[in-house]
C-alpha cells in the first residue's frame, strides 16, 4: 500500500474526505498520511513554505489526492500542498497527483482526463470512444474543469505531468478503480515533470 496525502478544502468538503477514509478502512487501499497543515504564515518566502509542507506535512507520502469542490481552487493551503507535492526535494521527492472532482462540481466539470496506461480500459470500460486532449491549451483545460486549481490546470496541459482527473462517483462506487488509480499515479510519479512557474497563492479567494 502507498502512503497518501489528501488535499481538500476543510470548510466545505470534509464529508468527502471522511467518506474516502471510510472506503479505505473497509478495503485497505492506501495508508492515510494526511495531517492538517494548520497555520503557516504567508509572510514566509515560497521556498520556506514549500520546505515546511513537503518535509513536515507530506513527509514520505508518494501520492497526493486532490479533492476538488466548488471553492477548492481559491484556497491558498491547497495550492501550497499541490506545489509541495510537485516539488522534487532533497529529503522528500515529488509525489504523483490524482484529482477527484466532487459532486457539487460535476454540473460544471465536463470531462474526464486519463494520464496512465490502461486507465481508459480499466476505469471507464463503458466509454466506447474518446476525444484526445493532447496538445490542448491551458485555456481549453480551464474551460473543461473550471473548479480545478490553476496549478493543476497548468500541468494538465503538459503530457509529462501524468495527472488524471476522475469524478467522485468513479472511486466511491468501485474501490478497485480507486486502487488502480493510486497505483498508476504512484508508478508514474518519478517520470513526472511538473510546471511550477506559477507563483504560490498568498491569500484565499
Amino acid at each position: 500500500m502507498h502512503k497518501v496525502f489528501i488535499s481538500y478544502h476543510h470548510g466545505n468538503d470534509q464529508p468527502y474526505k471522511n467518506r474516502l477514509l471510510e472506503i479505505n478502512n473497509l478495503h485497505r487501499i492506501f495508508i492515510d498520511q494526511s495531517v492538517d497543515t494548520g497555520d503557516i504564515s504567508d509572510a514566509l518566502n515560497d521556498a520556506a513554505i514549500r520546505e515546511k509542507i513537503r518535509d513536515e506535512y507530506l513527509r514520505d507520502t508518494t501520492v497526493t489526492i486532490v479533492l476538488v469542490g466548488l471553492e477548492t481552487k481559491g484556497r491558498k493551503h491547497v495550492d501550497w500542498e499541490i506545489y509541495s507535492s510537485m516539488f522534487d526535494g532533497t529529503v522528500n521527492k515529488r509525489s504523483g497527483i490524482l484529482v477527484v472532482c466532487l459532486p457539487p462540481t460535476l454540473d460544471y466539470c465536463t470531462g474526464i482526463f486519463t494520464a496512465h496506461a490502461d486507465e481508459q480500459k480499466i476505469v471507464y470500460p463503458e466509454c466506447s470512444s474518446w476525444d484526445t486532449l493532447m496538445g490542448a491549451s491551458v485555456e481549453n483545460f480551464a474551460g473543461l474543469f473550471p473548479h480545478i486549481p490553476d496549478r493543476i490546470i497548468d500541468n494538465l496541459a503538459m503530457s509529462e505531468a501524468a495527472i488524471s482527473v476522475t469524478p467522485w462517483y468513479t472511486i466511491a462506487n468501485d474501490p478497485a478503480k480507486l486502487s488502480f488509480l493510486i497505483e498508476s499515479t504512484f508508478r508514474d510519479r518519478e517520470a513526472c515533470k511538473y510546471d511550477l512557474r506559477r507563483p504560490m497563492r498568498r491569500a484565499n479567494s
